[in-house]
């Protein structure tokens, strides 16, 4: 059987951003964000995080430092009871210095390569699932694997590049108004009779 996902940016979206932080202390939810994933999961989704993490790239911080990042967050969510389904990261950028990630790759967002790969490894339903970010970037991602998209829209988009991918399923203000709109928008199972 597969399953329904909400896939989720994590900063700016989940967690204020402080641009390439990897200290739990300096971590910060935003205040509606675990009870507004509280009710996605209680709605019967998967919750997915889906990161870039290009400070790997530039040098600004390690891989080895993202367990104890997720770890923080798991942390923080918990007295919720939200658990997350799984955490990916792409660790590219083409304009990097570690040469080792200096690639054009198929998973940093915009390209959906973190979403794929979550589908096939957490056996997910994309025409079920939601991709839900801070940026059109994200909206792109979700979009190009094949599920609706929301943008939180809390100023953080600064370009607003067009596209044929790059317009979401809906726009929200906050992650409590995105629990709001997917709970008006599930498709209610028929009753048995």
């Amino acid at each position: 059987m597969m399953n329904k996902a909400i896939f989720l940016d994590k900063d700016g979206t989940l967690i204020v951003d402080v641009p390439y932080n990897v200290n739990p202390t300096q971590i910060e939810l935003y205040p509606d964000a675990g009870p507004a994933l509280q009710r996605m999961q209680l709605a019967g989704y998967q919750l997915v995080v889906i990161s870039n993490q290009s400070g790997i790239a530039q040098g600004y911080f390690t891989e080895s430092a993202l367990p104890a990042v997720w770890e923080r967050i798991a942390d923080l969510f918990a007295p919720f009871g939200v658990v997350f389904s799984g955490f990916y990261y792409c660790p590219h950028d083409p304009l990097g210095t570690v040469s080792h990630y200096v690639m054009t790759c198929d998973c940093r967002k915009p390209k959906p390569g973190m979403l794929q790969r979550a589908v096939q490894e957490l056996h997910l339903n994309l025409s079920e699932s939601w991709m839900i970010g801070d940026i059109l970037h994200d909206v792109e991602a979700g979009n190009r694997a094949g599920c609706r998209t929301m943008l939180v829209n809390r100023g953080n988009e600064t370009d607003w590049i067009g596209g044929p991918y790059r317009t979401p399923t809906l726009t929200v203000n906050s992650l409590q108004e995105a629990a709001d709109q997917l709970a008006q928008t599930q498709v209610k199972a028929p009753t048995p009779v």
